[in-house]
């Protein structure tokens, strides 16, 4: 068995105990499973326009994952369903317009320009893609939508170690932007906001940056590090596989959700703070049996090669990985935990630093299940007092519903539900 050595003086939880009244955000979430591939040393993903059209979002799956990501959630206004459905419609304009590359429209100078023009004439080909979901407020009296509401959506609870902030958390719609570069990602997103600011208020919203995290093929030299420096994306889906995506990902027509659901994704948002500087000050081995892999190689602990398998059947009692590491909790790779596998994609944040001088920093976790209760509330129950909650707190976020995709010129985003 792998020890982990005590120190003196002030415990992990002790600290972060201490802390959180001098300024520590508040929070909500857990790492599960460590998991989004993609490229740290890897080479920056060639530059194209994300197909927009399709039966689900095509921002969901592309590939590679840029490397700049930021999430919004707005409140919405509207006040009643026709206008609900006017704001998705303008909302899906823009987005085709954006994510095509389309030049923004030249009027007179006497008016404000179209666009904030940080982009240039012409927004050049980044990889934008922008994703679309709602949140279970939505579906309360305003727009009498509640017998449309998807089956497993709720509005996000305090689970296992959290301390949720509710001015970073829930929201009406939430809308997830990648791109290869900021400047992208902030003209989108102004872009939103200006086209729908009668109807979408901003409620929070968090950004950071990616390195290309990726959900699909990778190689030792493409998985990426989170802040605390382990490889995060080694046991993800492969986004670019149909067959895992519908059997995992894609809410299908016999899953017993309301039927504009068909093709749409449970997104489950955690915003967790890292302690990281408490992080940096403990011993290698127990950073290592805390997540059950190797910090440098990524090898699960005893194995050669990041992506051998842990093969715990030959270690039951946990000599080699530990019972309560994070990847053998998060992902015990038994036949009845494969139904509760996920789609990571998400990014690291960086917030400058809080009240008690300590650097506010950590993963805005993102992943898309077939069923919340399945795949990310399950998975999260099995995470339950695992030693890694004494460096993280997981502060914000919120569970939401990718809509279907747009499989039209004549079709916007929620037309389904809002019919």
């Amino acid at each position: 068995m792998i020890e982990r050595p005590r120190r003196p003086g002030l415990s992990r939880r002790g600290f972060v105990t201490a802390v959180a009244g001098a300024g520590a955000a508040a929070g909500a979430g857990a790492l599960v499973g460590c998991s989004g591939r993609a490229g740290a040393p890897a080479a920056a993903p060639a530059e194209r326009f994300i197909p927009f059209e399709g039966a689900h979002q095509t921002g969901i799956t592309a590939l590679p994952i840029p490397n700049q990501g930021l999430i919004a959630t707005f409140n919405v206004l509207s006040k009643d369903r026709a206008a609900l459905a006017s704001t998705l419609r303008e909302l899906t304009d823009e987005i085709r317009t954006l994510m095509a590359g389309h030049p923004p429209e030249v009027r007179d100078p006497a008016y404000p320009p179209v666009d904030s023009g940080i982009l240039g004439e012409k927004p050049p080909a980044d990889n934008l893609s922008i994703v679309v979901s709602v949140g279970a407020s939505l579906f309360d009296d305003r727009f009498g939508l509640a017998d449309r509401t998807p089956r497993d959506l709720v509005t996000m609870p305090f689970l296992a170690n959290d301390r949720l902030d509710p001015k970073l958390s829930h929201g009406d719609i939430a809308i997830l932007f990648e791109a290869g570069h900021s400047d992208t990602v902030q003209f989108a997103l102004r872009q939103l906001m200006r086209r729908t600011r009668r109807d979408l208020v901003l409620r929070w919203m968090i950004d950071g940056y990616a390195r290309g995290i990726g959900a699909g093929r990778a190689s030792e030299a493409a998985t990426p590090r989170n802040l605390m420096g382990f490889k995060d994306g080694t046991a993800n889906l492969d986004a670019a596989d149909g067959a895992v995506m519908d059997r995992h990902v894609w809410v299908g027509p016999d899953d017993g959700e309301p039927e504009w659901a068909v093709g749409g994704s449970y997104q489950a948002v955690r915003i967790i703070r890292m302690f990281v500087e408490f992080w940096d000050r403990t011993q290698l081995v127990e950073q290592e049996a805390i997540f059950g892999r190797a910090k440098v190689s990524g090898a699960p602990l005893g194995r050669d090669g990041e992506f051998t398998d842990p093969d715990y059947a030959s270690d039951p009692d946990g000599k080699r990985i530990p019972l309560d590491a994070h990847i053998r909790l998060a992902n015990p790779r038994t036949p009845q935990s494969d139904e509760n596998l996920i789609l990571r994609r998400g990014f690291n944040y960086s917030r400058g630093f809080d009240g008690a001088g300590r650097l506010d920093q950590g993963l805005a976790f993102v992943a898309y299940q077939r069923s919340l209760e399945k795949g990310f509330l399950t998975v999260q129950r099995r995470l339950k007092g695992e030693p890694l909650e004494e460096y993280i707190l997981p502060v914000g976020g919120g569970f939401f519903f990718a809509l279907p995709g747009v499989t039209g010129p004549d079709r916007f985003l929620g037309d389904r539900l809002v019919d």
